[in-house]
């Protein structure tokens, strides 16, 4: 029979979509003080994938990716999502949100998004979150999936991902050293 096992924890990961005037650099702050000192931070990326955002953030819209350097349990996803909701609700202008912020977590085998909307590709988790496989790693580079957002699945952010493995897979080295 088998036996049931904690996996490795992953690396936590937030993308940062924003309008241009929000004060971004404030929310990748207290993502910080909240999550630990980042490993990676990505440059800023043009977001033309949906106007879906616009009627409540405003155009044009940007997104960053940070990740932390500090490795999380598999299972904090749901609180580390409130977390989140909670720092947008900090920068909020006249009840719209300045910024929308997607946690997620990193493993060497996947990429799996927090969110609140179930789907049927979607597990829930705790708490009002579930949670979507959002890439797969193979053929040595993460992969969309019949699902996965516009955004995700393009080249920069999959290149980002890969980048960010990379880090992943040097601290869990380190902490198997």
């Amino acid at each position: 029979m088998a036996e049931a096992a904690v996996p490795k924890e992953v690396m936590l990961f937030c993308s940062v979509l924003y309008n241009t005037r929000a004060p971004v650099e404030d929310g990748l702050a207290s993502l910080e003080q909240h999550f630990g000192q980042s490993i990676f931070s990505g440059d800023p990326l043009p977001f033309p994938f949906t106007t879906y955002y616009e009627p409540e953030m405003g155009a044009p819209l940007s997104r960053r990716m940070i990740a932390f350097r500090r490795l999380v349990p598999r299972d904090a996803l749901p609180r580390i999502k409130h977390i989140a909701m909670s720092i947008e609700d900090t920068f909020r202008e006249r009840g719209n949100r300045t910024m929308n912020l997607d946690p997620g977590i990193l493993s060497m085998e996947n990429i799996c998004l927090a969110t609140t909307k179930p789907y049927s590709h979607r597990i829930y988790l705790a708490d009002g979150i579930w949670a979507e496989i959002t890439l797969m790693y193979r053929n040595q580079s993460y992969t969309p999936l019949e699902w996965t957002y516009p955004d995700y699945a393009s080249r920069e952010m999959i290149e980002m991902f890969n980048t960010i493995r990379e880090h992943y897979k040097r601290t869990l080295q380190c902490h198997e050293a």
